[in-house]
């Protein structure tokens, strides 16, 4: 049996935070209480059944040489890769806890990011990494915006049935054993429109951060377009918008911008 102490020890505390309907459990880990020894506490808390439930968890941690660390892991319990609207919500959450006030750069597992954020803390434009190169499988496109992306364009986008065909590709021969995240987007001419089959979730999801940057570098590849181009996005959580500079073979100054929220904040037992 476990004490009363030992019973205390296990609490932990932690925020929930939402990016455009993508949500997270956000933990402020400067102490180190948080040990990660295996994939069962994660799991736990991001199920949505028995736990918090959120599309990933986020430790934020001390880093000499930036304002903090970020630590991202998938809901299933592993670590996962850059998470797009995650740092944009860790990003909130550092001006929340008064580490930053309308400007940082941190590290994530793709390398250091910038981003700055309004006064009022619920707006993010998130400085994601620069790309060279967009592959294809046959007529999609494949590239790495932080987290690898499949990229298929459709016809009648809001009736597909987005976990079954999403799961398809995702677990097929080619990368069945990395994964990969599949991204199908409509362009409705004044904005594009998409629905994400997200790894490490192993379901569609309300929005992704770095499926929607991939999917708008893709459509300005497809489309010829050159020069400053900022696309809007829209996403089943709401509105996004990527902005960048494309010489016709290099992306600069990519950035993921929208909103980031504070839900809630509370207390669990692990």
């Amino acid at each position: 049996m476990l004490n009363d102490q030992q019973k205390e020890d296990m609490k932990i505390h932690f925020y929930k935070y939402q990016g455009a309907g993508n949500d997270f459990i956000l933990i402020d880990n400067r102490d180190l209480s948080f040990k990660y020894t295996g994939n069962n506490a994660v799991l736990q808390l991001c199920n949505r059944r028995f736990g918090i439930g959120a599309d990933g968890l986020m430790l934020l941690q001390d880093h000499a040489d930036y304002d903090f660390e970020m630590l991202y892991f998938n809901a299933d319990g592993k670590l996962g890769s850059m998470c797009g609207n995650g740092g944009r919500c860790i990003v909130a959450f550092a001006k929340h806890l008064g580490i930053i006030d309308s400007e940082t750069n941190f590290l994530a597992v793709d390398g250091p990011h910038y981003a700055k954020i309004s006064d009022a803390g619920n707006w993010v434009d998130l400085q994601m990494i620069d790309i060279d190169h967009i592959g294809n499988d046959g007529e999609a496109y494949v590239l790495n915006t932080g987290s690898p992306h499949y990229v298929a364009q459709v016809n009648n986008l809001e009736t597909l049935d987005v976990y079954h065909e999403g799961h398809s590709i995702r677990n097929n021969e080619t990368y069945k054993q990395e994964g990969i995240n599949v991204n199908f987007v409509e362009d409705l001419g004044d904005h594009l429109f998409v629905r994400t089959f997200e790894r490490g979730v192993e379901d569609e999801t309300y929005a992704c951060g770095t499926g929607v940057t991939a999917v708008a570098l893709s459509m300005a590849q497809h489309k010829g377009q050159n020069g400053h181009i900022e696309t809007p996005v829209k996403v089943l959580g709401g509105d996004l918008r990527i902005a960048f500079d494309y010489n016709g073979s290099q992306f600069r100054n990519v950035f993921l911008c929208g909103p980031a929220e504070q839900v809630f904040e509370g207390n669990v037992s692990i």
